[in-house]
């Protein structure tokens, strides 16, 4: 069995880690930005009333991402929320690898496409270390699920996990991976 390294793999060595040296002006290639991880992950708040919403999106994600969730439990018990301590109430799937590239790969040119009235993705929504989070509010923009098996509406986050622990280092990264970034309004009008 041959197996072939991810398309955004083979692009980051071969187009992406060049481009990287030359704009950073940095010979140590272990200096570079690299994406370390990708964790996606949903929060289930109405999976303590309804079972069924928590496997549903327990299978949503194993089919977005190829990987079984991990069920994130409750720490605390709250009254308000008719929440206990120990309750099933997210799940998450962390990505690495040729996995996670496959992922971003159709994040970037399949999924951010068919979000309705998408203008590109916030350029500030970078934590200070270097590490992106998106959300999206309905999973039914992976092409993967089934509209008629997942009724409900469901979101998720992404948060993409980058070494290097610059913003601008990780921007310059994540663009010449062809993210959709909003470009900067201009005022042509005068």
């Amino acid at each position: 069995m041959v197996t072939t390294a991810p398309r955004l793999a083979e692009k980051y060595e071969k187009e992406v880690r060049p481009a990287l040296t030359e704009s950073l002006g940095r010979t140590n290639p272990h200096s570079l930005p690299k994406i370390e991880k990708i964790v996606v992950s949903m929060g289930l708040g109405s999976a303590i009333s309804d079972k069924k919403n928590l496997e549903d999106a327990l299978s949503a994600l194993t089919e977005i991402t190829g990987q079984k969730p991990m069920a994130c439990k409750a720490r605390k018990s709250v009254a308000n929320f008719k929440l206990r301590q120990g309750m099933t109430i997210g799940a998450k799937v962390t990505l690495r690898g040729p996995r996670m590239y496959e992922f971003l790969d159709r994040l970037i040119s399949l999924v951010l496409p068919r979000v309705r009235d998408f203008r590109g993705l916030s350029d500030k929504a970078f934590d200070g270390n270097g590490n992106y989070s998106l959300g999206l509010s309905e999973v039914l923009v992976f092409p993967e699920l089934n509209p008629d098996k997942y009724t409900r509406r469901q979101g998720m986050n992404i948060a993409i996990c980058i070494t290097g622990g610059s913003n601008d280092d990780s921007r310059v990264l994540l663009q010449q991976f062809g993210f959709p970034f909003q470009r900067p309004e201009t005022d042509d009008a005068s």
